[in-house]
């Protein structure tokens, strides 16, 4: 019998790992999907801490790290993202065995995640002494020979020079305007996979049996009042003429309207389903928002405005 049970165990560690080093490897070498594979890492890691408890579910992240160190070559920045994404996966296993709540939940998660990347890019700037600066500063130096090599390449004609040098000049442009808010994009990243993956896993896990959290209705979930007073100080930071101030506050801004999205979400989701509204509708309107920029603003207004305004009349019903 416990040979048996060893057995399964092991099964569902490959299989576990074989799932985890598939999501790798498809932007890896489908890079169309490079930006949406990383948003399903933590999803198999946390449903087998799950299933298979703390030890026996601690080999799948460990396992998987080796397979994407061994496919990619080495250690690299992009190991480290995913393993910094496995390790969210197994933090949200562990934090789901207790009674927390979801924003308690998920910030043990967030700050967890941050605190261990940030060591770890200290540590490979330290070794490599390539910190994040000067990785950015050699990409931006790439594009300049590439644009030099176009010139003098004869055999390219003369319009599609043209069109490729626009399109590296451009692109090389955004990477400097975004290089100062870097670490606020890195960071709301990553509280974005985490929620997502938050609510992606409910339906999986009661559907197979697991024991999850049971947070309540997400979609009557509302922004704790206290974080207007971060959107405040961040907004006064902007103001203030010291420059690392003021990015200090984009980043800050950055990160705040990353929750007050989740808040607009869950005030659309919730009148989605009041309205009951199709799957095949909502599915469409949800991917809407996902493509259109300003849409996702009016979303995070929504998340902000209803501190005030109460959209679901939440107050009157408490």
């Amino acid at each position: 019998m416990s040979q048996m049970i060893q057995g399964e165990i092991r099964k569902n560690i490959a299989v576990g790992v074989t799932i985890t080093s598939l999501i790798f490897a498809v932007p890896v070498y489908i890079p169309l999907f490079s930006v949406l594979c990383p948003l399903f890492i933590p999803l198999p890691i946390l449903f087998y801490r799950l299933k298979l408890g703390r030890k026996s579910g601690a080999f799948v992240p460990v396992l998987s790290a080796a397979v994407m160190i061994t496919l990619a070559g080495g250690l690299s920045p992009g190991i480290a993202i995913f393993a910094e994404l496995m390790l969210a996966g197994f933090l949200l296993g562990e934090l789901s065995e207790t009674k927390l709540s979801v924003e308690k939940t998920v910030m043990y998660v967030w700050i967890a995640v941050l605190l261990t990347g940030g060591l770890g890019l200290t540590v490979y700037g330290q070794i490599s002494g390539n910190g994040i600066h000067t990785f950015l500063s050699d990409i931006t130096k790439i594009f300049d020979d590439i644009l030099t090599g176009l010139k003098e390449d004869r055999e390219i004609s003369a319009e599609k020079i043209l069109v490729m040098s626009e399109f590296l000049r451009q692109t090389r442009e955004i990477l400097l305007i975004i290089k100062p808010v870097l670490p606020g994009m890195a960071a709301s990243s990553i509280l974005f996979v985490i929620w997502a993956n938050l609510l992606m896993a409910r339906p999986i896990m009661r559907n197979r049996g697991l024991t999850y959290p049971d947070f309540g209705p997400l979609n009557l979930w509302k922004v704790p009042e206290f974080m207007v007073w971060g959107v405040i100080g961040c907004g006064f930071m902007l103001m203030v003429p010291d420059r690392f101030l003021k990015i200090s506050g984009l980043n800050g801004l950055i990160i705040l309207m990353t929750v007050y999205f989740f808040g607009g979400i869950a005030v659309i989701s919730f009148y989605f389903e009041k309205k009951r509204f199709p799957p095949a509708l909502r599915i469409f309107l949800y991917s809407l928002i996902a493509l259109q920029v300003v849409l996702q603003f009016l979303v995070i207004a929504l998340g902000f405005f209803d501190l005030w305004l109460d959209f679901r009349k939440i107050k009157s019903e408490t």
